[in-house]
């Protein structure tokens, strides 16, 4: 039976086979041989120096004997010395006879060392470095450079960083974990949202990203199935087999009640092929309708945009700006470049263009820039069209977030674009801007006219207790998206066994009791008829009709909690809002990772 270990060096190491033992701290494994403990302090104080005077005894040869003669000497030297400092110190506390006197702690100079770095805590610290590399796109060199090990050890100097291939492979580990993590999550959900897109790096390489939308536990849950390289041609049955790959692998490839994409045709082509619902990113089309508008202004917007270039190009010519606007006492802000794929950065260079006016102006005419300049008309119209281009940015920042309901809010918030353009025709004073509005209004009808027809979104703004039949321009198509979810909710269970009534309370003594032989053969039939009289197809009637009546959510509050405090009233509604309302409204989440690729690629 091998012997207890009583040294406290063992704390920083473990026994491995063949007289050897691993440092706890490095890894290193050392020679350890008939009990002596001499190569393991000796590796203590030469790798880590800063371990040694924390808790470990001074060079025991074995841990038999050595242990007790340090502890031995340690007490009668601190004995010792505290009786020295007794007797030189006259001017002491005196003690009366019979009183005990106080005792002074001895100073240990650990007390001036940094805290000794536990195994546990050196683990600790190492996957909270692996999550910053994961979160903050950081390289994995980052722990070789200079600099990052200098502030390592002004943070703790005991903390020893990974090296790269330790920290890669932690990162790795961390990856599996999260997966598998995932994978549960989304196995317990009854519907998803897929959305997609395709993107090529500077570099010319070409990636695919699909995110996945669902419901869980009455919350919004997003999350990256995955984003890969994407070298095959670009067309519908490549995206297609790649799309059924990556849902196939996360088992939701039965699961999928929408996909969201842009307007492309072999996208749209692909999701058909799967043969899943395809929906149309509403940011892609809000940008379509808004870019074909912008054509009626381009004049304007190509004299706006040779300022903004001067003053992006000339040092001198941005410079003086910066000094106009200290002068004017404006807030120093550089015009806004414009970008051809997003109109939303059209409506940002006009909006910075708009907000230093005077200060454009003046430096233009003072440094004689190379421009054409802006009539005041032409001015009027560039905030005109900002005040137009406002409603249509609300609205898309509004339909590409992810932490909340969207695709409920379509039907919604494009009547209300449409009624705020009717509206803006009216305040409009300048013929360009006016074209602008006339292009908007007949580029929404031609896009948006059947949107309330569409039965996905029909069926999530009926869903949402904010809007139900408020959502819907006519009472007919609301009836028939009612309808549709009556049908739908009646082929869900509901989740709630029927009970057995019990007798009826003092009939025992008439014979009706439950004892009674003859009157069991009444309780059989009365219990099966009514498991018959309950009909799903009724009690799904029956639910969206006490739905209906309930009055209407406050926009402001969350639909999800509403229904998280109504399911036992709902027990079909509930299990089909999770169906529906895990769709979203635009193709955004599947852009963002693209943005945070590039940062990498």
């Amino acid at each position: 039976m091998s012997q207890r270990k009583r040294s406290s060096i063992w704390v920083h190491f473990s026994h491995e086979e063949n007289s050897k033992t691993k440092c706890s701290i490095c890894k290193k494994v050392i020679s350890f041989k008939s009990g002596s403990t001499n190569n393991l302090h000796r590796h203590l104080k030469t790798q880590h120096p800063t371990l040694q005077l924390k808790g470990l005894r001074a060079e025991p040869d074995s841990d038999n004997n050595s242990d007790t003669d340090v502890s031995i000497a340690s007490s009668a030297s601190t004995s010792s010395a505290t009786a020295a400092t007794a007797a030189s110190d006259p001017t002491g506390p005196t003690t009366s006879p019979g009183q005990a006197r106080p005792k002074r702690k001895q100073t240990s100079i650990s007390q001036y060392l940094p805290p000794v770095l536990t195994p546990l805590r050196q683990e600790k610290i190492d996957e909270e470095l692996a999550k910053m590399i994961a979160t903050d796109f950081q390289p994995f060199s980052i722990v070789e450079d200079t600099g990052f090990k200098k502030y390592s050890q002004a943070l703790n100097p005991s903390y020893i960083p990974p090296s790269r291939k330790a920290l890669a492979q932690k990162v790795t580990d961390m990856y599996d974990r999260e997966t598998a993590s995932l994978k549960r999550r989304v196995s317990k959900v009854p519907a998803v949202c897929l959305t997609t897109d395709c993107w090529t790096s500077r570099t010319t390489v070409s990636y695919m990203s699909v995110t996945c939308h669902f419901i869980e536990d009455f919350r919004v849950a997003s999350c990256l199935l995955d984003c890969f390289e994407f070298s095959e041609r670009h067309t519908a049955d490549n995206i297609a087999q790649q799309l059924l790959s990556v849902a196939a692998e996360w088992g939701v490839d039965k699961k999928v009640v929408c996909c969201l994409t842009n307007n492309a045709a072999n996208v749209t082509k692909a999701i058909k092929t799967i043969g899943w619902m395809h929906l149309p990113c509403l940011a892609h089309t809000i940008n379509l309708v808004v870019r074909d508008a912008l054509h009626a202004s381009k004049p304007i917007i190509d004299k706006v945009k040779e300022a903004v270039e001067y003053f992006h190009r000339s040092t001198m010519g941005a410079q003086k700006l910066k000094e106009t606007q200290l002068q004017m006492k404006m807030e120093e802000l550089r015009p806004k470049q414009d970008c051809p794929t997003r109109w939303n950065s059209t409506y940002y260079m006009l909006k910075s263009f708009i907000a230093s006016k005077k200060a454009i102006i003046s430096t233009l005419a003072v440094t004689n820039a190379p421009v054409r300049h802006l009539s005041q008309e032409e001015w009027t119209t560039v905030q005109e069209m900002c005040t137009i281009l406002q409603a249509f940015e609300e609205v898309t920042v509004e339909l590409s977030a992810e932490s909340y309901l969207t695709a409920s809010k379509v039907i919604v918030l494009v009547r209300g674009l449409q009624r705020a353009t009717a509206d803006f025709r009216r305040n409009t004073t300048t013929a360009a801007a006016q074209g602008v509005i006339d292009s908007l209004c007949a580029s929404m009808s031609s896009r948006f006219h059947k949107i309330h027809a569409n039965h996905i979104l029909a069926e999530t703004a009926a869903l949402d207790p904010r809007f139900k039949r408020m959502a819907f321009p006519d009472g007919r198509t609301a009836d028939e998206t009612f309808q549709r979810l009556s049908t739908a909710a009646a082929r869900i269970s509901s989740g709630t066994p029927t009970q057995q009534q019990p007798a009826v309370e003092g009939l025992e003594g008439a014979g009706s009791g439950a004892g009674s032989i003859v009157w069991s053969y009444f309780h059989e039939e009365q219990v099966a008829g009514s498991v018959e009289a309950r009909n799903p197809t009724a009690d799904a009637v029956m639910e969206v009709r006490a739905y209906l009546e309930e009055p209407l959510l406050p926009t402001h509050e969350d639909p999800l909690k509403w229904w998280e405090s109504r399911a036992p009233v709902y027990p079909r509604l509930s299990k089909l809002m999770a169906k529906k309302l895990c769709v979203v409204a635009t193709s955004v989440p599947s852009e963002r990772i693209f943005s945070k690729t590039g940062q990498i690629t």
